[in-house]
């Protein structure tokens, strides 16, 4: 038999010796003799306490001792049990209080029945009613000690040998279970368990138990952390939402005594996310702590917002770019050779993604007969993508090198500034840039130039040749009106991007980024504050940023001068609006061989005003006959210029064919 039968064994005869015992003593009542069944009382209660010294004691001996009930307390509560456990104790109870009307257990029956009645234990401060061990059914005028008593159906489970959280509290919690608990973390992550460990242990007979605070965006991390935490504590690790927690007093008090009580009875820990908790729930929040009894888990992302009442707080990251390029290695074992490198240095992801998102591309390389570096690369921008797709707009990226047209100047900086994305870790981390420098490594430009002279179209192409998911940032979701909410959002979309290695893209960056003012009031200072964030936040984003604006005088100049790229996108020349005519049109599309491509790069039209155009013209085209004309494009090149309202020559739209000249 295993330990746990033999304990069950046990309890089984402690209960049994109990109710034996109980009978007797009410038996002895009734029939008003205190010399009969003596003996018997006294074997039988030899035999509770022989049971009792068993190791580990039976449940009721566990409840007394982590509830501190006196032995009064015991007896009455095992009277409450023993109704539901033997059916001839109710008839008992009435023949013992003589009133065939109380078939049910009463203080005023324990006082009469049992030894060392204690009236203390009807206080609502001692522990059958604090811990809500007893049911009181006391209707009207009826006297307490007359009240019917009956035992909590959690606790009478209890003593039968069933530990089980409190079903009232069940339907409020979930269970975190740890996943691969044998499985070694990466020593950054381990070193965070064994802080924690050896301050619970510090703590460790203090009244209120260790309240952890854990700070970071990485909740995945977090709870890994917790889950470890509470394993190596041998806790049970649940986790709740702030919202749960009852707002009504009498509830509240309520749920407070039952997780109080069922911290005692089992080993548990608790983990709640703070993140989006409101005023009122904080409040709830810091009266509950107080009083908890258990070791909670705070999961916090803002580490500038109140603290409520820790004791301890540590920030969680994910494992480290060297150890993921570790993790890479192991998961993809013989075939990981440069790939595990190149993962680390663009995607952050935790142990058990990592893990996740190489089997799968080793078992998908295995089927697919494709090569693992690309799909393991796409799934990992993929998976990458969750936390960004809702804070920003993802660009479908379609142009290339070859599409893009501007002065050699320019593009070299664009290719500077994407062989400094694919290059960083070398530079950084195997040069050993990153220990010399404490700020200023991040990877950031300033497109600057008129609306449509391809700034977002260069960070299409920048993304394209790095395989890198481009986000054009939507200013109306990051700037609000209300004091520090805009620093709030964007700090949450830099901490989000810092995992995602997307590039980021800011259009209309002037709305944003503009100059600091003079502070004459709260609001001129807050925003000062922004702006000072935002630029200590660009230095540090592990990946690319880029800024474009048609104003770069309205940009404050403090933050231009720590820009690492500053292009200026100037306006087409000639050649280059050539340039742009003659690729605007896809190899599908049908071109009159009329089109004279140097007449129209002779409008002073930018890239953006050109495609337009052309997309107007192969409308037409479509409708009337199929093929694009000079004359559609001309036709189209109007209606731009009506729409930018810039005067025009009318025969400047007007095309004679070269044959009707000559006739």
């Amino acid at each position: 038999m295993s330990e746990q039968s033999d304990w069950m064994a046990i309890n089984e005869q402690h209960l049994a010796a109990t109710i034996k015992w109980l009978r007797l003593k009410l038996q002895q009542q009734a029939e008003n003799e205190p010399s009969k069944h003596s003996n018997a009382i006294e074997l039988a209660a030899q035999a509770i306490i022989n049971t009792e010294e068993n190791k580990p004691p039976p449940a009721m001996t566990i409840l007394a001792q982590r509830l501190g009930l006196s032995r009064f307390e015991q007896q009455l509560l095992a009277l409450c049990a023993a109704m539901e456990l033997d059916t001839r104790i109710a008839m008992l109870c009435a023949q013992a209080q003589d009133d065939m009307a109380k078939p049910y257990p009463s203080f005023a029956l324990a006082f009469s029945l049992f030894d060392g009645p204690d009236w203390a234990a009807l206080s609502p401060h001692a522990p059958l009613r604090r811990w809500r061990l007893i049911e009181i059914n006391q209707p009207g005028a009826q006297p307490l000690t007359r009240a019917a008593l009956g035992i909590d159906e959690r606790i009478l489970n209890y003593l039968k040998g069933l530990n089980y959280l409190d079903d009232r509290l069940t339907p409020l919690f979930d269970p975190l279970v740890v996943q691969s608990s044998e499985e070694a973390l990466p020593p950054s992550q381990q070193q965070l368990v064994d802080n924690i460990l050896e301050h619970m242990a510090l703590s460790n007979g203090q009244r209120q138990a260790p309240v952890i605070e854990l700070l970071g965006h990485d909740t995945i991390s977090k709870r890994l952390i917790a889950e470890r935490v509470a394993s190596a504590s041998g806790l049970n690790l649940h986790a709740m939402e702030l919202e749960s927690l009852p707002a009504q007093t009498g509830d509240f008090e309520t749920f407070t005594r039952l997780w109080q009580r069922e911290s005692l009875l089992m080993p548990l820990a608790l983990y709640i996310d703070v993140n989006h908790a409101s005023d009122s729930e904080k409040i709830r929040l810091k009266r509950f702590t107080e009083r908890s009894n258990s070791v909670l888990f705070i999961d916090r992302q803002d580490t500038q917002t109140e603290t409520i009442g820790h004791q301890f707080s540590t920030e969680v990251n994910k494992p480290t770019p060297e150890e993921q390029e570790q993790l890479w290695t192991e998961a993809l074992q013989d075939q990981a050779g440069s790939l595990p490198q190149q993962l680390a240095e663009q995607f952050s992801f935790s142990q058990n993604e990592i893990q996740r998102l190489a089997a799968a591309g080793l078992k998908k390389t295995a089927k697919a007969d494709e090569p693992l570096p690309k799909l393991l690369w796409q799934a990992c921008r993929i998976a990458a993508r969750a936390g960004m797709e809702k804070l920003a707009r993802r660009i479908d990226i379609k142009a290339d090198w070859e599409l893009l047209v501007l002065p050699a100047e320019q593009k070299s900086l664009l290719q500077q500034i994407t062989d400094q994305v694919a290059q960083r870790n070398r530079v950084y981390e195997e040069w050993g840039f990153r220990q010399m420098m404490n700020r200023g490594l991040g990877i950031n430009a300033l497109f600057a130039g008129e609306s449509g002279t391809g700034k977002t179209m260069a960070a299409e192409v920048i993304a394209n040749a790095l395989n890198l998911d481009l986000y054009r940032i939507d200013l109306s979701a990051v700037v609000s009106k209300y004091i520090g909410e805009t620093e709030k959002n964007l700090r949450k979309l830099f901490d989000t991007a810092e995992d995602s290695g997307a590039i980021l893209f800011f259009d209309e960056a002037d709305a944003l980024f503009g100059k600091r003012s003079d502070v004459k009031d709260s609001h001129d200072r807050y925003a000062n504050i922004e702006i000072n964030y935002l630029l200590q936040r660009m230095e540090n984003y592990r990946g690319l940023a880029i800024l474009a604006t048609n104003i770069k005088s309205a940009l404050d100049k403090a933050f231009v001068r720590r820009l690492r790229f500053i292009i200026d996108f100037p306006f087409p020349g000639i050649e280059e609006r050539e340039q742009i005519w003659r690729k605007v049109f896809t190899a599908n599309t049908p071109i009159d061989d009329s089109v004279d491509f140097s007449r129209l790069a002779r409008f002073n039209l930018t890239g953006g005003n050109i495609h337009n155009v052309a997309l107007n013209a192969a409308f037409l085209a479509a409708q009337e006959g199929g093929v694009v004309t000079m004359p559609l494009l001309l036709n189209a090149a109007r209606t731009e210029f009506r729409k930018l309202d810039r005067p025009a020559k009318e025969s400047d739209f007007l095309w004679q064919e070269k044959a009707k000249a000559a006739v």
